[in-house]
Formats: C-alpha cells, sequence, structure tokens
C-alpha cells in the first residue's frame, strides 16, 4: 500500500479519472499513454481491486476507484501545500487562494470582500472562477478550487460545508414602480405588471417557478436571460420587475436608484453554501478568508443561518 502515496501514480490516475481515456490523459500530461497505463496497472496491483471499468467509449471509475480518486487528490492537494510552505519560508512566495462561486456572488459580493481581506494580507493572490452553482461545487471536489461559495438546491456529496445559510429572495424594481412602496409582494401582484426573468434552472429561477405553480399562477416574462447583469440593467431601461437575492442587492441599490420589495406566499429561501473539499486540510491563507468570508455571510441584513442539524460546521479542516 505504501506505493499508492508516489505522487507520479497519483497523478496519472487522477488525469485519467478526469478525462475517462487513457489517451486524453496522455495528451494533457505530455506522457505516453504506455507510461500511464503502466501506473494505473501498478496501482491497481497495489490495492488488489480494479480501479476502472474499460469501455468501448472509454474509462469509468469502479467503485474501487471512486474511494480512491477522494483520497488522491486531497494527497495531490496537500503534497503541493507542502512543497508551496516550504519554497514560501526560503523566498516569500505568495499564497494563492482558488475560488469559485455562481454569478451572484460575482457582480460586488466577493470583489469587494477579496479587496478588504488583500488590504489585511496583500501577500495572498486569488484566483476566481465564475460559473453554474452545480459546477462550483465540482471545482471543489476536484481540487481545481479551494472555496466555492454557490447556491445549493440539494444535498451535495464529497464536499464539506463550512457554513449555510438562508437568504430571501426579493422583488426588484425602479422606485417610481406602482409597487415599490409595498412592504411585500406576491407573485399574483407581480404577474400583472412586465416581468424578467433569469432563464430555467437557475436556483432563483427554480424556486419561482415551484412557488408559481404551487400557487398557480402564470408567469411570462418578456425578457428572459443567464446573465444577472443583463436582468438588471433591463430592469432600470424598462421598468420591469424581476427577482434577486439579497447578496446581489446590496451595495447596488441607492446609486441605481431600484428598490428590492420582499416576497410573501410559498416563495423559498435560497440555501448559500461555503464549500470545500470533503478531508481536506486547508492551507492557513484559505482557512483565514473561509474565516473572513463567513463572518461577513453572518453580518448581511436578512440572512439566517441554516441551523439544521449537520447543516455547517466552522472553517478549519
Amino acid at each position: 500500500m505504501a506505493h499508492i502515496l508516489h505522487s507520479t501514480a497519483l497523478r496519472y490516475f487522477v488525469e485519467v479519472a478526469n478525462t475517462g481515456s487513457i489517451a486524453e490523459a496522455s495528451l494533457r500530461l505530455h506522457v505516453a499513454s504506455s507510461a500511464i497505463s503502466r501506473q494505473i496497472a501498478k496501482l491497481e496491483y497495489e490495492v488488489h481491486a480494479q480501479l476502472f471499468d474499460r469501455q468501448s467509449r472509454g474509462m469509468t471509475l469502479s467503485s474501487a476507484g471512486e474511494a480512491l480518486l477522494a483520497y488522491a487528490r486531497r494527497s495531490l492537494l496537500e503534497a503541493e501545500q507542502i512543497v508551496h510552505d516550504i519554497d514560501g519560508a526560503q523566498s516569500s512566495l505568495a499564497s494563492v487562494v482558488k475560488l469559485a462561486c455562481s454569478e451572484g456572488f460575482a457582480s460586488e459580493f466577493l470583489p469587494s470582500l477579496i479587496h478588504r481581506f488583500r488590504q489585511i494580507d496583500p501577500r495572498v493572490h486569488f484566483e476566481l472562477s465564475v460559473t453554474r452553482p452545480a459546477d462550483a461545487t465540482q471545482l471543489v471536489r476536484t481540487g481545481d478550487a479551494d472555496l466555492a461559495l454557490t447556491f445549493s438546491l440539494t444535498v451535495q456529496t464529497a464536499v464539506k460545508i463550512i457554513h449555510a445559510c438562508r437568504a430571501p429572495v426579493f422583488a426588484l424594481m425602479n422606485r417610481d414602480h406602482p409597487l415599490a412602496k409595498r412592504r411585500q409582494l406576491s407573485l399574483a401582484e407581480i404577474a400583472e405588471h412586465p416581468l424578467l426573468l433569469s432563464e430555467p434552472g437557475t436556483t432563483i429561477r427554480t424556486l419561482i417557478d415551484v412557488a408559481a405553480g404551487a400557487e398557480g399562477i402564470a408567469l411570462t416574462p418578456v425578457f428572459v436571460t443567464n446573465n444577472s447583469q443583463a436582468l438588471y440593467r433591463y430592469a432600470q431601461l424598462s421598468g420591469a420587475i424581476t427577482f434577486s437575492g439579497a447578496l446581489t442587492v446590496r451595495g447596488k441599490q441607492p446609486d441605481d436608484a431600484l428598490v428590492a420589495v420582499p416576497l410573501k406566499g410559498k416563495v423559498q429561501q435560497r440555501r448559500i453554501e461555503v464549500q470545500t473539499m470533503s478531508g481536506r486540510t486547508l492551507p492557513n491563507a484559505v482557512r483565514e478568508f473561509a474565516d473572513f468570508l463567513v463572518a461577513e455571510l453572518r453580518r448581511v441584513p436578512g440572512i439566517a443561518r441554516d441551523t439544521r442539524p449537520g447543516a455547517a460546521k466552522h472553517p478549519g479542516t
């Protein structure tokens, strides 16, 4: 079993798992296919199990392979971090925090937070990938992101939830809109006015569609897009209503002359999660930023921590 710790074999194994093909892994790693095949065979010999199911269209992980993959990803990340820490102690290398988030967090919340954090510790550098919620989670699973800040509608596997909270959905409109001064709005009232919606499948659209179906309300948007900034801008120009979350709204309304009105009825709150790879020991810079991020989420008005058993744990390993 000691040979499993060999980083070369693990790197080859992880790349084949990611690509589903020895040939594709060979191209990405610039290593001969025969060398990759030999390393995979050695791993299978060491664990006394077949790691891949060989198929005509590629290779898929067996149950043993799935178990090894989680270990391999953590092991490679931690080995990389040890080398970085040793080099950093000798040459003052900057630490890099790799983040993934869904679009709603990228326009205002995370850039502002990163800027403030770097004023405290300018030696920490950041990389941010903006993608769909499920893809942000996948980047954490594969180790391509240290942390994900994303919305989740389902239980996630192979990730650790550092923090989870619930955030309300608001109706967003110009200050001179006939409904702008209401304390709360129902979907039935909103449906009588021009409406803008994100594309089907997004978390906020899913919650709106589920609530509308439960209440028997037909929503007919005049504009649908997969870009939140386009929705926001079109709401400014047209006077139509759209929907937004607390973090997207925060910091924009005073300058943009838009108001956010809480919703009533069957519209559920969205679950925000801060995620990292399950079982991974986080580097110091990542852990410190995770603490900073969680503290900021706790300060956002209207966002309540998810207190369900096992929903979240304090940042750390």
